[in-house]
């Protein structure tokens, strides 16, 4: 028996915007599989760019249904025609892109419950979808539903309060709400409506698969707190919109074992566990294995912070999550859209294009730049909501430039300030033994993330996550399997690959950054507040 068990395995998949992926790791948690299906070059029947269709007003954005689950036809295939073992799977789970919709026929769930092996999933589910192309995360076209909701929750901060998150074009709950103004014939033929991930899972459970919390609070429709549905947001979107949507479960149920359907086409043994599937950023806490009093910051086009919450505070900026692996905690999101595209300006301009000389730069300046601050809001940033750059000096007066190297610690401390100061109102706290978990392209700088050290006062480590998704899922599908006997996420993946230390703060970081933090708040407002007039 114990030799079956060190011989299973565990698949994580994620339907993402551009591709469906899958990840398997063996007992010890090592990887021994991964493919993938790339929508617009493996489906160019389906005519997507970036793996959607942006509609004529360009605020309209759209992913064909049927183009997931050809893809995860695909896929199976591309397993089963390299050997992959099937049988050795004990349980299963995945994510999918956040805030996308499914819209299942009435009559759906019979053909779900009854699929014929010999055939693949995209025939056999044709005429599912009473809606044939999901409105997804990129869509925002919503404005009206949004207004709508806020003013039925008492305002944006009310609605925060209640569902973690201000109205927000792409949320599901708007969405539907535009489906049934916009089409109310096709919302009334729709018996389940799911999300991309409770959809992928239904796929492998031959049923309706349940909502799980963490992907149903990116919806502006549940109560995070009480983890139950919002009555009076579902009565502001739209009507048996509960009975639709069903109920909601912890992130880590095990939803029911595999339909008959894959054991007979591709092998999977009839106990192989469906764990409930996520959203694509919840999955990637648990790639990330962030723990109690970790952050981790993705620097990429975008930079992204995660955080592990205890004691949330929900705002009308950033948003508020439940903890995908424990119930007990949440986890905030925020997004700041000026991040790499803005250091390399800089760098091109101050540093001759060179890394090198941006580093040598970044060391040649005390931390804390001398009191200067400067705001780098290169398009139009999302947290705050303003545009431009403004440099400001040590006593808070705004200066038109700062010579090279300043500038060049003014967009790094900048960015980082900022990161810290709006986790900080999101209810996130330093407590001793903190992580910073440092990934995308500028995590490779040992420079930038000595400021990133020394403005959180903690340790950075970095990861390699290039999957985290779907390595979170494969993680959380053998956690799932023995959740229930109280074993916790971190003991599940212990045998995981450890990140790495790759900087500590510098002695008197925080003497340095604590009244900067509180200047960069009041700055930072103020100029949000000139903005908007």
């Amino acid at each position: 028996m114990m030799a079956a068990a060190a011989d299973g395995c565990y698949l994580g998949l994620d339907f993402s915007t551009q591709q469906l992926k899958v990840i398997a790791v063996d007992h010890n948690l090592n990887v021994i599989y991964q493919n993938n299906v790339q929508f617009d070059d493996e489906l160019p029947e389906y005519k997507t760019q970036g793996g959607v269709h942006v509609h004529g007003d360009k605020l309209t954005v759209t992913s064909p249904v049927l183009m997931w689950v050809q893809a995860l036809d695909i896929l199976l295939e591309k397993m089963k025609n390299a050997g992959f073992d099937f049988g050795r799977v004990k349980a299963l789970s995945g994510s999918g892109q956040q805030h996308g919709s499914v819209y299942w026929r009435a009559g759906a769930r019979q053909v779900l419950q009854n699929l014929a092996y010999d055939k693949p999933l995209h025939e056999l589910l044709q005429g599912c979808f009473a809606v044939a192309d999901s409105p997804v995360w990129m869509d925002s076209s919503t404005t009206e539903q949004c207004q709508l909701l806020e003013k039925a929750a008492g305002g944006a901060q009310g609605l925060a309060e209640i569902t973690g998150s201000r109205a927000y074009e792409r949320f599901t709950g708007n969405q539907i709400a535009k489906v049934f103004k916009t089409s109310p014939g096709l919302y009334n033929e729709t018996e389940k409506i799911s999300l991309v991930s409770s959809f992928a899972a239904s796929l492998f459970l031959g049923d309706y698969a349940a909502i799980d919390y963490s992907d149903g609070s990116g919806m502006n429709l549940m109560d995070i707190f009480a983890k139950q549905w919002a009555q009076p947001c579902l009565r502001a979107t739209a009507p048996q919109l509960e009975e639709k949507l069903g109920p909601l479960v912890p992130s880590m149920t095990v939803l029911g074992s595999v339909s008959p359907y894959f054991v007979r086409r591709y092998g999977f043994s009839p106990d192989c566990g469906v764990v409930a599937f996520t959203g694509d950023n919840p999955g990637s806490l648990a790639g990330m294995r962030l723990q109690e009093g970790d952050i981790a910051v993705s620097l990429g086009t975008s930079d992204t912070v995660f955080l592990w919450i205890q004691d949330p505070k929900p705002a009308v900026k950033g948003h508020i999550f439940c903890n995908p692996v424990t119930s007990q905690a949440f986890m905030a999101l925020l997004c700041f859209k000026n991040g790499s595209l803005t250091r390399e300006r800089i760098r091109n301009e101050c540093a001759e294009g060179s890394w090198e000389e941006f580093s040598k730069a970044l060391r040649a300046v005390p931390m804390g730049n001398e009191g200067n601050i400067g705001m780098y809001f290169d398009a139009m940033e999302i947290t705050p909501a303003a545009v431009g750059v403004h440099r400001f000096d040590k006593d808070d007066n705004k200066v038109e430039g700062f010579p090279k190297e300043r500038e060049i610690r003014a967009v790094i401390e900048g960015q980082f300030l900022a990161k810290r100061v709006h986790a900080e109102q999101l209810g996130y706290k330093i407590i001793p033994g903190t992580r910073v978990l440092a990934t995308g392209g500028a995590s490779s700088n040992t420079d930038i993330l000595q400021v990133l050290a020394d403005v959180f006062n903690a340790p950075v480590f970095t990861i390699d996550t290039a999957n985290s998704a779907c390595l979170g899922c494969a993680y959380r599908a053998r956690h799932g399997l023995i959740a229930d006997q109280g074993v916790r996420f971190s003991e599940a993946v212990r045998d995981a690959p450890e990140p790495r230390l790759a900087v500590t703060p510098m002695p008197g970081a925080e003497q340095v950054f604590v009244p900067l933090l509180k200047r960069y708040a009041e700055l930072e407002e103020k100029v949000f507040l000139e903005s908007k007039q």
